[in-house]
């Protein structure tokens, strides 16, 4: 996953898990508000009332002992009374209580507040139905609602905004430093545009990391390349040197037996050389693709120089590759090679009187080799390192340097193949070439 798909993500749960919190907590919240507001409704109605019974005198309002009162008659939504204290208590509180309002009992949020007027105390209440105040609450929460869900979409449209905006700069380094870039060609440094210092640090770093390790390639190739021709000149002089003492006639027979021995490590030496120098080759573009093949006859040619080895060991190889299969810019005596390595392989680690079978089929548009043995296979530990060079994974074959597979898979790269490996132990390998659209076709002459 992304860390800009990450962090909208986070972004994402994080609101809403404040947009659960807030729901949970709405109902609270708005009775909260409600009351408060209802509360300061009603001390203002107290001040009005106040102000009025000031006016025209509060004996306007209670005459011959008897209290004053006055409420909605059809709702009974709210009500104000004015009566004569006589408990003589300072009131000034706001409370939820019942009253019984003409047979029906009603629960009101009351103001309850005593004054002086003259020498008399009176007992001032005004009250609103709860059941009014209620009525806004769910109102309200819908309303809170859609606002809170309204801001949390804007949010996380702005936090993916600016998350891609922020992120940019990583992207541009990833694509341009990392996924672009093809080793060993050296390529001049070109800055990725940001003002995030941790990713200016993080674009030059990258860049010095891959130019040490495009140098040290580099040195790596260049000494191979070297060491190989530079090795080439003292074998050849000493393989000839060795056939002229062959052809001295006092030479006694535990020399000959000595010379061939040298003969034989010397050819050995011969060809590691020339098969680190063909990897060389291959590794610095040295080869052009420029030939038309047919894979059944590629295949077949690479049969037919190798059949002795089936005889030998009693191996019996299908080949099932369609014959109108043709492989196009490619590199002929490259792909000789691949084949050659991998079909040798199969019979050096096969059993006596095992199978090997060639198929190739086809998958969409991705054209499939598969090369399978009944051999000894690889274990899974040892399977990751296979193509690694030098690597031996068989003391019984002493004439095996670990570097057929590196062939194969320098070759394999330089075309654009991927190599797959799927093998057990006591059953068997199976290598499988996955050719890129365009390198095989079905209709182009084979030249």
């Amino acid at each position: 996953m992304k860390l800009g798909t990450k962090l909208t993500l986070f972004n994402t749960i994080s609101k809403l898990v404040i947009v659960v919190l807030f729901v949970l907590l709405l109902p609270m919240l708005i009775r909260d508000i409600n009351q408060k507001y209802t509360d300061s409704w009603l001390r203002k109605q107290k001040d009005k009332v106040l102000e009025i019974v000031k006016g025209p005198g509060i004996k306007n309002y209670i005459q011959n002992g008897e209290g004053y009162g006055s409420y909605n008659a059809l709702l009974k939504e709210e009500y104000v009374s004015l009566d004569v204290d006589s408990s003589g208590e300072n009131i000034d509180i706001i409370q939820n209580e019942k009253r019984l309002v003409e047979g029906d009992t009603i629960q009101y949020r009351i103001l309850s507040h005593t004054f002086k007027n003259g020498k008399q105390n009176y007992l001032l209440e005004i009250g609103k139905s709860i059941d009014t105040i209620n009525e806004t609450t769910t109102p309200l929460q819908n309303i809170a609602l859609e606002v809170l869900l309204g801001m949390i979409l804007l949010t996380i449209l702005a936090d993916q905004f600016y998350s891609t905006y922020v992120l940019r700069p990583l992207g541009m380094i990833i694509k341009t430093k990392l996924i672009g870039h093809k080793f060993p060609h050296h390529t001049p440094y070109k800055k990725v545009r940001t003002n995030t210092s941790d990713f200016e640090y993080l674009d030059i770093s990258i860049h010095k990391m891959i130019q040490t390790i495009e140098n040290t390639f580099q040195k790596e190739r260049e000494f191979i390349s070297n060491a190989s021709h530079e090795l080439m000149t003292p074998i050849s002089i000493l393989q000839s040197k060795i056939e002229n003492m062959f052809a001295q006639e006092d030479i006694i027979d535990e020399v000959k037996v000595r010379l061939l021995e040298m003969q034989k490590i010397l050819n050995r030496l011969k060809s590691i050389t020339k098969t680190l120098l063909l990897i060389s080759q291959i590794e610095n573009d040295q080869f052009l693709k420029e030939d038309t093949v047919s894979v059944q006859e590629l295949v077949h040619e690479v049969y037919d120089e190798i059949s002795i080895r089936f005889q030998e060991k009693s191996i019996n190889c299908e080949i099932a590759i369609p014959q109108e299969w043709r492989l196009t810019n490619v590199n002929k005596f490259l792909l000789f090679n691949l084949f050659f390595n991998l079909i040798n392989n199969a019979i050096k680690y096969n059993k006596e009187g095992g199978e090997i079978k060639i198929t190739g089929t086809q998958d969409n548009k991705s054209f499939i080799i598969e090369i399978a043995d009944t051999g000894v296979g690889i274990s899974p530990e040892l399977l990751p390192l296979i193509f690694n060079r030098f690597k031996k994974f068989s003391q019984s074959m002493q004439d095996s340097f670990g570097l057929g597979l590196p062939i194969v898979k320098s070759i394999a790269g330089f075309h654009g193949i991927k190599v797959e490996v799927q093998s057990e132990q006591g059953i068997g390998s199976t290598f499988k070439l996955i050719f890129p659209e365009g390198v095989i076709n079905s209709s182009s002459p084979a030249t």
